[in-house]
């Protein structure tokens, strides 16, 4: 070693380790520089007059002149001559997914067989690309990483009719890689506003990066952690509809979060300062401010460069990101609940059943739903899926196949069927019919009311079945036995006034008031 000239990264690393006041063994140790070479490079370094830190800042020409003999001032001139025209495009080469920096060496080589060697040239890729002042900062992949954050300041609304001031959050998303920032105001931090700021970012952006990085807020990690964060099922379920992954920033490693606290600092003077000065009634008008400031914000040069974020984007990121999901993300709410005795779980929010397989009667399953699909699992196993029903009526949403087998002829019937069969007979029987199918009892016992009552239409005639079920309907029983008795009566056939104290009902131990059926 002591015979061979190092290049001057490594003298860089012997004088670091000298000011720090580490003696010349240790040096040699550490940097793998032999002692007498060491103890010759600080011997011209002390000759030099220079401190450390103005060594630091001289480039590896003017280093030379201090450290190398002249006859090798001259090679490293060369080597620095011919890289320093091919780093910009390196590094933008280095901007492309899947591109390593072994590559961009090996595309080096080929141009210039006696180049620098590896690590030489690492050390001033590097450098061109994190210290100095290159065509474009590339510190992160292009496609690679969006993050998201709220923003510690808040914007203001004023109530028109109360005036009344309140508070909303600011959302700020930004793509490592352009700078591309999103800035929206949402009501609140919570799940639901979180999701749809990330959401909304997606489509500004017009696709999907690989990653989104939160900073492990509430409404997106459920536990943070320095190595692996438990995402909550929400931000979970919404990275997996997007075909990306949630990879909040890790605990106490507070690079992972620069680059967004960075944007939140700028977003303050580029957007807020001017939000300031207007009075806002409400969020969506704030949102179009937000826009317009955004956009120009986007578009300006990057402080002492020659391009935009915009600009970057369009170049280096836009067609590295993956296409968006063409359907929104729904938010889905969850709750557990025990399949009953029928085969049935019950949505809380509809207070409405849902079927689901029959072995599964007495689990307790978990249940997701939006505001179309409901889901029901059973540990992390999807066993029914049904459309959510908000119609009238039709307390017990069934799917045949859910039905044990000695149950499977109630498929048969079904709400629709009854009700079809109820109009084609006249109002008043399809008014009753639908009056003992919003009964919350099991399916299978208003089914066979149904099918009872309809069947009298064979037997007495549309018109009687219709005067029956009026009279009925109008003393609120609804089943099969009281048609039945009104019938047998021939109460149909007396002129029905509806006034209670005038029409009296068939006595009959089977004849219970409506109170017995609730």
């Amino acid at each position: 070693m002591s015979n061979k000239t190092i290049e001057m990264f490594k003298i860089r690393q012997v004088l670091r380790l000298y000011a720090s006041g580490k003696g010349t063994k240790y040096i040699s140790q550490s940097t793998g520089v032999a002692r007498n070479t060491v103890k010759k490079y600080l011997l011209k370094f002390l000759l030099s007059e220079k401190s450390i830190a103005q060594v630091e800042d001289m480039s590896d020409a003017q280093m030379a002149v201090i450290f190398l003999p002249n006859e090798k001032i001259e090679v490293i001139n060369k080597r620095l001559s011919d890289l320093e025209p091919l780093l910009p495009s390196l590094a933008a080469m280095l901007k492309k997914r899947g591109v390593t920096k072994q590559m961009a060496y090996d595309k080096y080589k080929l141009q210039y067989p006696d180049g620098y060697q590896h690590s030489a040239f690492l050390v001033r890729i590097n450098r061109f690309m994190n210290i100095g002042k290159p065509s474009m900062k590339m510190s992160h992949k292009a496609g690679d990483k969006l993050f998201v954050d709220f923003t510690g300041q808040k914007l203001e609304i004023v109530e028109k009719l109360t005036g009344e001031v309140r508070e909303v959050e600011v959302f700020v998303a930004i793509l490592g890689c352009s700078q591309l920032t999103f800035v929206m105001a949402v009501e609140t931090q919570r799940k639901e506003d979180f999701i749809l700021g990330c959401e909304k970012a997606l489509h500004f952006y017009g696709g999907v990066p690989l990653a989104i990085v939160p900073d492990n807020l509430k409404s997106a990690v459920t536990k943070a952690s320095k190595y692996e964060a438990l995402l909550n099922e929400n931000f979970a379920s919404f990275a997996e509809h997007y075909n990306t992954f949630g990879f909040p920033t890790r605990t106490y490693k507070p690079k992972d979060k620069a680059l967004v606290e960075g944007a939140v600092k700028i977003i303050y003077t580029a957007i807020f300062a001017k939000l300031d000065q207007v009075v806002y009634h409400t969020i969506e008008d704030i949102n179009k401010d937000i826009i317009i400031h955004l956009n120009t914000h986007n578009n300006n040069k990057l402080t002492g460069e020659t391009y935009s974020r915009m600009q970057q984007f369009l170049e280096f990121e836009q067609q590295t990101l993956k296409p968006l999901n063409p359907y929104l993300f729904e938010l889905m709410t969850l709750q557990i609940s025990t399949v009953n005795k029928y085969g049935h779980v019950l949505l809380s929010a509809d207070k409405r059943y849902y079927s689901v397989p029959y072995k599964l009667i007495g689990k307790k399953l978990k249940i997701k739903y939006t505001s179309t699909k409901i889901e029901m699992y059973d540990d992390n196993e999807v066993v029914a899926v049904h459309e959510r029903y908000f119609g009238k009526g039709f307390k017990y949403i069934t799917i045949q196949d859910h039905l044990a087998s000695q149950h499977q002829y109630l498929a048969e019937w079904n709400p629709q069927k009854f009700m079809s069969a109820a109009n084609d007979i006249g109002e008043s029987v399809a008014k009753y019919i639908a009056k003992i199918l919003a009964r919350e009892i099991y399916p299978e016992q208003s089914y066979k009311s149904c099918s009872g009552v309809l069947s009298f239409a064979k037997r007495v005639g549309n018109s009687r079945l219709n005067n029956a079920c009026k009279r009925a309907d109008f003393f609120g029983i609804y089943n099969y036995n009281v048609i039945d008795q009104i019938l047998r009566s021939k109460a149909d056939e007396i002129p029905f006034e509806e006034d209670a104290s005038k029409n009296i009902m068939p006595n009959h131990e089977n004849i219970r008031g409506q109170n017995y059926y609730e």
